[in-house]
């Protein structure tokens, strides 16, 4: 008997894949793994025990790297859909298990924003000051590659969703601890709240803001490209609180 994901086929006991459709590129591509898998999961099409197809057979059929196979791997881990049986492979894992997640829909109230932003507080404020730390010349560059891709996104008149969540998880890598990338990666880009909660902007005053929060991660890069962990713990700090103070203002502001 085959189980189907999306449009992929493959036996529960074999995990051959027969057919795949390949992830639409205009997508954050682990996200999108990580939805087909966890909806055939959730609907009970991948019952609890299937074998999960191999990492190298998912790149192949999926047409993704190595990278966003592992992530969405470990998204699923964290949200206790899957298990990892060493030497044997990975698994749908007991359905009793609680899974803590945010729809994938993203968030649907600025309550919801304001506790995720409360979450990345105690998250990346310290994945900051270990970036600082520990990074590497070649994870510097790739912080510094994230915040000039929001610069480029910014003049192309953009929202810079998917540049600023690539810097954030930039410097959960460079934090050296691979669970603190794992848990963003997990979160994805609703962890962003512009992409969640529209705001009356015009053009020039969306440029403005996205400008004042690029300023915010340029004193986070500096932090962590001269090696000060107080200074790059501080930034982050900042840059988070000020995020929290803004969408407050937005909760303050609605209608009874």
């Amino acid at each position: 008997m085959t189980r189907q994901i999306q449009n992929v086929s493959f036996s529960p006991c074999s995990g051959k894949l027969t057919s795949l459709q390949r992830v639409r590129p205009s997508r954050n591509l682990t996200l999108e793994v990580v939805e087909q898998i966890a909806q055939e999961i959730r609907s009970g099409r991948l019952p609890p025990g299937t074998k999960l197809p191999t990492e190298h057979e998912l790149m192949e059929a999926l047409g993704v790297s190595r990278t966003v196979v592992r992530e969405a791997v470990a998204a699923l881990r964290a949200e206790g859909l899957v298990v990892s049986r060493q030497g044997a492979g990975v698994f749908v894992a007991d359905e009793s298990r609680a899974a803590f997640r945010i729809s994938a829909d993203g968030l649907s109230s600025i309550e919801e924003v304001l506790q995720v932003m409360e979450l990345r507080l105690a998250l990346e404020v310290e994945a900051a000051a270990l970036a600082a730390e520990r990074a590497t010349p070649r994870e510097t560059e790739a912080v510094e590659q994230a915040l000039n891709a929001i610069d480029a996104s910014i003049e192309r008149g953009e929202h810079a969703v998917g540049e600023d969540f690539a810097f954030h998880q930039a410097i959960a890598v460079a934090s050296g601890n691979p669970k603190f990338s794992e848990l963003l990666a997990f979160l994805g880009r609703h962890i962003i709240p512009r992409q969640s909660i529209r705001t009356a902007l015009d053009a020039q005053e969306q440029r403005r803001y996205l400008q004042r929060i690029q300023n915010e991660h340029r004193r986070i890069f500096n932090a962590i490209r001269s090696a000060d962990p107080h200074a790059a713990r501080r930034a982050m700090r900042d840059h988070l609180t000020r995020g929290l103070s803004r969408y407050r203002c937005l909760a303050e502001q609605r209608p009874a």
